[in-house]
């Protein structure tokens, strides 16, 4: 059974706690203060619009070292073309409405609701959530975004307009991401689209050991714009 939350609360249940869906606790904080606490335990809230705020620690869980991330044939034709062009945090808020109105299949309705829109753009600001935008020209085709806590950057949502586009930045976020010494991806649950790019699930127990290893590490809590990605994919 989850865990009713108040919101001068500021702990959460141990993740061990969730039930066999990862469902762990109800709690309607979604302050920034909240989620950073949620994140590093890899905790996160997914809910619908009206509904009490939901909160997962889903297991096993599937992850993604970045420096283990699989370029197809197709996809390195791709980057050898500069098929498309990368940019880090320069249209956040974008992003996330276009992850939120994308439609997807067996899903109605968004977890992506007004209150956690309002705060992931404030944790943008604080330098903690961050996307990855792909440009055909001017039109933004594609992209991603997630949270960056110590050296693991957690995953959310990502979408695209064009064929690849979401895998190109999602490439591209990998090979930044290794160039910067981070050491894991947390793609929360496992599908064939991230499975095919090397994403495996690993236990619960050695997820929260590699949390408890990333406290160590200093958070890069500043936007990403002047980052740049050098890719390294030859064909």
């Amino acid at each position: 059974m989850p865990f009713f939350i108040s919101t001068h609360i500021k702990l959460f249940p141990h993740p061990y706690l969730a039930d066999e869906d990862g469902f762990l606790a109800i709690c309607n904080d979604l302050s920034p203060e909240r989620m950073l606490m949620a994140y590093q335990f890899g905790i996160f809230p997914w809910y619908s619009e009206g509904n009490p705020v939901y909160w997962f620690f889903p297991s096993p869980r599937c992850v993604l070292k970045p420096s283990e991330v699989k370029v197809s044939k197709s996809m390195r034709s791709y980057f050898n073309q500069n098929k498309f062009r990368i940019s880090i945090d320069t249209a956040f808020e974008n992003v996330l409405i276009q992850c939120r109105d994308i439609p997807r299949n067996e899903q109605e309705g968004t977890w992506l609701t007004k209150d956690l829109m309002k705060s992931l753009l404030q944790l943008h600001e604080l330098g903690y959530a961050h996307s990855v935008e792909v440009w055909d020209g001017a039109e933004l085709v594609g992209g991603l975004y997630g949270l960056s806590i110590g050296k693991v950057f957690f995953g959310e949502s990502m979408f695209a307009h064009k064929a690849n586009a979401s895998k190109y930045g999602f490439i591209s976020l990998c090979k930044l991401l290794e160039q910067k010494g981070f050491t894991l991806i947390d793609c929360q649950q496992e599908t064939e689209h991230i499975k095919s790019m090397g994403a495996s699930t690993i236990s619960k127990q050695e997820f929260l050991s590699k949390l408890k290893t990333n406290v160590f590490h200093e958070t890069q809590a500043y936007k990403w714009t002047d980052w740049t990605v050098d890719n390294g994919i030859k064909s």
